[in-house]
């Protein structure tokens, strides 16, 4: 690709930044709401239901990396390969790592390949993965992120090929309302609404916007309750989220796993065992065992009741991407 400087105009210039090699950079979080509009301000993309990764190259090697740093490169090693062929070797890129069920992207599926660390293992999954790219932050020595989200765009398109499990991110312009409409026709999880002169700000923005189809959100696991019957493992999980820093109590969800789960994160859960109960108000369960608030798992819920508790909750699967103390319940808020 050509020099920087030799294709931005004298004002896009002004906006990078020499930086040096690539690296890490916090990724830019979306801001939920239930407004649903539409502005030719604005851009509009499909919202995945994977794993975010960052990738960073520096050099010859590629990583993917979460939003919390872990190196997930083993996990995904026929991704590593063809972001290895680029032929820009100074580069971060951020996106969505997804797989499929049915031509919709499934968060549970994906959760097949995020339990494993093997290149080998991985490479023999049944479970093709793809990557889903829609920001670049760096390249060839300089910072992108005070660029305009839509010069950012052509850049990426630009400096990156894509193919099959490479994936560049479409977007809809303006059209906020019908798009929202036909993701959720379509089975998609939602829309993210974007600045499209917007600068790549680190952290949550309400530049960038969460149109849900559904309800769900990251919620913190602090004990479980004695299986019934046939059942194994465990027979619910006790959730909850952070507000002013106290583990306060959601619920407790029942549904969602398998029995492969089951049995293999009560064992998990058996080695975090406490004696006291780590929310904040008093739980009223029966036969419950208390754990650490190590684990965050993704759940899927029609509402929440008006005492902060889950309706007709659902676990869709554990996330690894994110830590404990950062999850709060997610609030609608007005673009």
């Amino acid at each position: 690709m050509t020099d920087l400087t030799e294709i931005l105009s004298q004002e896009e210039r002004g906006l990078i930044d020499a930086a040096g090699r690539a690296e890490w950079r916090r990724p830019m979080l979306a801001t939920l709401t239930d407004k649903r509009f539409s502005d030719p301000d604005w851009i509009f993309e499909r919202k995945f239901d994977g794993e975010r990764a960052l990738a960073v190259r520096a050099g010859e090697t590629p990583r993917l990396l979460t939003r919390n740093q872990k190196d997930i490169s083993a996990t995904y090693p026929e991704l590593i390969d063809i972001l290895a062929e680029q032929t820009c070797d100074d580069v971060v890129l951020d996106g969505e790592i997804v797989a499929f069920d049915d031509g919709v992207t499934s968060f549970s599926r994906l959760q097949q390949r995020m339990q494993i660390s093997d290149p080998k293992e991985a490479r023999s999954s049944p479970v093709a993965v793809y990557y889903y790219v829609f920001d670049i932050l760096h390249l060839n020595g300089y910072g992108l992120e005070r660029l305009p989200l839509r010069r950012r765009k052509v850049l990426l398109k630009q400096a990156i090929g894509f193919d099959d499990r490479l994936r560049f991110t479409p977007h809809r312009n303006t059209e906020g309302e019908a798009y929202f409409a036909a993701a959720c026709k379509k089975g998609w999880e939602g829309v993210i609404a974007k600045r499209a002169d917007g600068a790549y700000r680190h952290g949550r923005s309400s530049d960038w916007l969460k149109f849900k189809c559904a309800r769900g959100q990251e919620l913190v696991i602090g004990g479980f309750t004695k299986p019934q019957g046939s059942r194994i493992g465990f027979g619910a999980l006790l959730v909850g989220y952070y507000e002013d820093g106290e583990l306060r109590y959601a619920g407790k969800v029942g549904t969602g796993y398998d029995d492969d789960f089951l049995a293999t994160f009560r064992e998990r859960l058996d080695r975090l065992r406490r004696e006291t109960s780590p929310f904040a108000e008093e739980v009223n369960e029966k036969d419950v065992t208390w754990v650490s608030p190590r684990f965050v798992g993704e759940f899927g819920f029609t509402e929440w009741t008006r005492d902060g508790k889950l309706r007709h909750p659902r676990f869709l699967g554990l996330r690894d991407d994110k830590e404990a103390g950062e999850v709060v319940r997610e609030e609608p808020a007005q673009p």
